[in-house]
């Protein structure tokens, strides 16, 4: 019973990578959609202030983004107006179109592998930039208001939402791979 449970299991691996490129294009369609309301772009600023990479898109430097940033859900003009003056709309829109053009070279696997597997790459690539968060940004941890339990090990919301990235790393390396592999062999099928 045991070896008809895993001899099953063993025959999921292709299933597996499918679900997970599937995945791949719904998250990256989906989030990449966001960034074009407001609250999405306001939310990823401190990500983007802190940034050795990223940084210069923005008008301000960090931390001055912290006395403008809005609750989910909350208006408040002034900071709406600073946002406007930061870039942040503006960044956000293009980073938003960056990701949903990566989930649809993505999504080409039946038809293209090769530019699936391109896609896929630039997965890892947004993956490994956005893993590099926990290192410049600060918000990534608890902060020390008191409690004993601050800094590292200790994730923020904000931290736990970037630790996930290391999903989408594994997922693009995968997907990546069988692209490449149908590539390849319907490469040596034609030739």
């Amino acid at each position: 019973m045991i070896n008809k449970l895993f001899s099953y299991a063993a025959g999921l691996q292709a299933t597996g990578i499918n679900a997970a490129r599937w995945g791949i294009v719904i998250v990256m369609l989906w989030i990449g959609g966001l960034k074009a309301f407001q609250y999405e772009a306001a939310g990823i600023v401190p990500f983007v202030a802190n940034s050795p990479f990223m940084n210069f898109f923005y008008k301000y430097d960090a931390p001055e983004y912290k006395q403008h940033m809005n609750k989910e859900g909350e208006l408040k003009p002034d900071n709406v107006a600073w946002h406007q003056a930061n870039h942040t709309y503006i960044f956000s829109y293009g980073l938003g179109t960056v990701i949903i053009l990566i989930g649809f070279l993505v999504a080409l696997y039946p038809v293209f592998p090769a530019v699936s597997a391109f896609g896929s790459f630039l997965v890892i690539i947004m993956s490994i930039v956005t893993l590099s968060f926990l290192i410049t940004t600060p918000e990534t941890w608890v902060p020390s208001l008191g409690d004993a339990e601050y800094g590292f090990p200790y994730l923020s919301a904000a931290g736990r939402l970037v630790i996930k990235d290391i999903i989408m790393l594994g997922a693009g390396i995968a997907t990546m791979a069988q692209a490449a592999r149908k590539y390849l062999t319907a490469q040596q099928t034609s030739g």
